[in-house]
């Protein structure tokens, strides 16, 4: 199940700080389109943009956005938003305890413009009935918007709104999740330790790579094999002490730890503090050129090639190690450069519109790097990471070593604000593979699996470094 951009709850959240004033009326279910949303260049940094109410106005722009610039959006029936979209409200209103008699689904007849003003005269009616709190009513908005854009089932279709949570406040991260935040459905248990972060709340408390996690506050992370809902929540984004019971399989141990999130808040967007690397290298084995590359971040493709020419100046390379696990994706511009030090002139990937026609992808002209290459990849390899992992793969640059990639590869995002001044993020075409195959909600298959498991982690081995390295000096 996709995880959304957004929560009602956080919205909730950010609308009782924001709209401590009240809400403006709201359009009363104009059937005319409102002003288009306005398509924005990428970031280059964070930004703080002032939340305004998300009206039925905005629903309304994101409405005929999808239509306009969703790849499939022309062919799109208006059902096919406006169901999911007010069986979301309802929902909303049922959790909240503000069900109404008039909140009934209008008929639809199949023409856009009169589809949405049956469904914004009911909104409207509901929204009038609704408390004053500005909080409830942002809310209920925001539930309704996160139904329309879900209904997509688009891996790369989104809605921001809202600064973000901090990233994991307790400093550790766990098997069991794609694209790092999500409940990854091939998983079945044990949740263990695959990254503790120096100096957090779970270092100082000794928790270690490994640790396998027996229960979060009480309750098993998986019972039958299912993840249970909530377990990453708390783990990722906390509100009170979480405490763990761990089990360490290097000493065959249990232990219990209370870990607080941190008082201190996140600094604010626009802050001067750097941001962590992207890039890390060294030499394995003396004459391998070993590099982590956490995201397609700008300028990382030029940190990976300037690490290899600088460990080509210690040894005598043989091959190259590039571990994307974790990545993930980034920049199409960045993906471009850095599958070019590997080929030229083959497409790495199509760009397809909702009748199929394609148009092929090349990689840049860098200058080749000419060394045998081998990539690292897991369920949290995403995006980018999934159209690299898939060139490599079918172009056959090199061998995939680590488990099957995350799936989360729809097609390029353009972004789009609305006038509530969030994100509508559309991809305006459909990704296939160097091969023509997908790789959306399936991934790309390793050549040789290799997952981390908490015994090794726990002894301080990684399976993936291990079989990279065992199938070069089979290959040497």
């Amino acid at each position: 199940m996709k995880k959304r951009t957004v929560t009602a709850a956080i919205a909730a959240v950010a609308a009782a700080a924001l709209f401590a004033g009240g809400l403006p009326a709201t359009a009363n279910g104009a059937t005319g389109r409102p002003a288009g949303c306005v398509q924005t260049a990428p970031s280059n940094g964070p930004t703080s943009p002032q939340w305004k109410p998300t009206t039925i106005t905005t629903l309304q722009q994101a409405y005929w956005c999808i239509f306009d610039h969703y790849y499939s959006g022309s062919v799109l029936q208006s059902r096919a938003l406006l169901v999911p979209a007010f069986s979301a409200l309802t929902r909303e209103l049922q959790r909240r305890g503000l069900d109404q008699a008039v909140a009934n689904m209008p008929a639809l007849s199949g023409d856009r413009t009169a589809d949405w003003a049956a469904f914004a005269a009911v909104y409207t009616k509901i929204e009038k009935r609704l408390p004053g709190d500005p909080a409830v009513r942002q809310a209920i908005a925001a539930a309704t918007m996160l139904g329309m854009v879900d209904s997509l089932d688009d891996d790369h279709a989104r809605w921001q709104y809202g600064p973000p949570p901090a990233p994991g406040p307790l400093g550790f991260k766990v098997s069991g999740v794609q694209c790092c935040t999500r409940p990854d459905p091939a998983a079945s248990g044990p949740m263990f330790v695959t990254q503790v972060k120096p100096g957090s709340p779970a270092a100082t408390a000794g928790v270690r790579p490994g640790d396998e996690i027996i229960t979060v506050n009480g309750v098993p992370p998986y019972i039958n094999g299912t993840m249970q809902p909530g377990v990453l929540d708390w783990i990722d984004s906390p509100k009170s002490p979480v405490t763990l019971r761990l089990h360490h399989p290097a000493t065959g141990t249990t232990s219990s730890v209370t870990l607080s999130p941190p008082t201190t808040p996140p600094a604010p967007p626009g802050g001067s503090a750097p941001p962590p690397p992207s890039v890390n290298s060294r030499l394995l084995n003396g004459d391998v050129a070993y590099v982590q590359m956490s995201a397609f971040a700008p300028g990382t493709a030029d940190q990976v090639l300037a690490a290899i020419a600088e460990m080509r100046t210690q040894a005598k390379l043989r091959a190259v190690i590039l571990d994307m696990r974790g990545n993930g994706g980034g920049l199409g511009a960045e993906l471009e450069k850095l599958l070019g030090a590997w080929v030229h002139g083959k497409p790495y990937a199509y760009f397809c519109d909702v009748r199929s026609r394609c148009t092929a992808q090349y990689p840049d002209n860098t200058p080749l790097v000419r060394l045998p290459l081998t990539v690292l990849t897991d369920r949290n390899c995403a995006s980018a990471c999934d159209m690299f992992a898939g060139a490599v793969k079918d172009l056959r640059l090199g061998t995939l070593v680590g488990t099957r990639t995350a799936g989360f590869a729809s097609g390029p995002v353009h972004e789009y604000r609305l006038d509530d001044n969030s994100a509508l993020g559309l991809p305006k075409a459909h990704n296939l593979q160097a091969g023509k195959e997908a790789a959306a909600t399936i991934g790309v298959a390793p050549d040789h699996q290799a997952p981390l498991t908490p015994d090794a982690l726990s002894r301080g081995k990684d399976p993936a470094i291990d079989q990279a390295l065992s199938l070069l000096q089979n290959d040497h």
